[in-house]
């Protein structure tokens, strides 16, 4: 009898074990998939390491897939993760409108599609992000003023990454209402090597531009873009000619510091937009609703005075 009631206990625990261990999902076994074709970007390596390390604080297990720039491998291994049943997939830095079968399909196998610095369409669960328009107002109204609301500009770009993209065209609307300012060419950047390919850009502009006042100022639609241009501008010695970018990284508030012709940014708070998403996550993974499909970590102007 003794024998038998502790054989019973022994298939009762095993029994348990077992099934706490086939349940998807199961307390610090969930998988979140981190998914980017820019991870050498600094301010998308910035994302990634904070949502390693708060996925990792929950006791959840990220895994990081990047693709160097090649958005239809991204398809194919957003394909794999969803074939192998992650818990949760985030694309960072990811026009998701490339994406939109996968999100689908991850949507039909009950994997919900988070967005960081991405934008936010049907069948995702939510984005975080910064206000791109409220952050190009803010810097285009700042250069806008600072070139005395006359001059020359030269755009350079990114149009395939969403808020680049909304930047741009909140800057489009913008100079419609400033005749003073005339646009002289758009330009779009490389990605991956931004930096390299502004300062490309940048020096043919200047080899073709050489008059005084031919160039009034440059409004890059991020850091890296606006530091390989400021970069040229120095190389070049040319003065008068004034650099703006959004993103707020070192590099760039360094060089807005030392006098460079960079002259303002933007600060994103990166990290606040993955503590967005890891919560909304969290929220999921409870059954709860998210608490909205668009939401916003602050900005704020950084300029010489300020950047101290």
């Amino acid at each position: 009898m003794k024998k038998g009631l502790l054989v019973l206990t022994a298939l009762v625990l095993i029994m348990a074990l077992a099934a706490c261990g086939g349940k998807k999902g199961g307390s610090g076994s969930k998988i979140v998939s981190i998914l980017t074709p820019y991870l050498s970007s600094v301010t998308t390596n910035q994302m990634v390491e904070s949502l390693k390390k708060l996925a990792s604080d929950k006791g959840w297990k990220p895994n990081v897939v990047d693709t160097k720039g090649d958005m239809g491998q991204l398809a194919s291994r957003m394909e794999d993760v969803i074939s192998s049943k992650t818990d949760a997939i985030v694309l960072v830095s990811t026009d998701p409108n490339q994406l939109k079968s996968q999100i689908q399909k991850a949507k039909e196998k009950n994997i919900p599609v988070f967005g960081c610095d991405s934008g936010f369409i049907e069948g995702m669960a939510m984005n975080a992000t910064s206000d791109n328009t409220a952050m190009s107002k803010m810097i285009t109204g700042h250069l806008f003023k600072t070139m005395g609301n006359k001059g020359n500009l030269v755009v350079l770009t990114y149009r395939p990454h969403p808020g680049v993209l909304a930047r741009t065209v909140t800057l489009d609307d913008m100079l419609k209402t400033s005749p003073g300012i005339k646009k002289v060419t758009e330009q779009q950047v490389e990605v991956p090597g931004p930096i390299e390919s502004a300062r490309k850009i940048t020096e043919n502009l200047l080899l073709s531009n050489k008059d005084e006042g031919s160039i009034t100022a440059i409004w890059a639609g991020w850091d890296e873009a606006a530091i390989g241009a400021a970069q040229a501008i120095q190389a070049a010695g040319r003065k008068n000619i004034i650099v703006t970018g959004i993103d707020g990284n070192s590099q760039a508030v360094d060089m807005i510091k030392k006098d460079s012709p960079l002259v303002a940014t933007v600060k994103q708070n990166f990290t606040g937009m993955t503590e967005i998403v890891v919560k909304q996550i969290d929220l999921v993974f409870q059954g709860k609703a998210v608490e909205g499909t668009e939401l916003y970590a602050p900005a704020s102007l950084i300029t010489k005075e300020n950047a101290q």
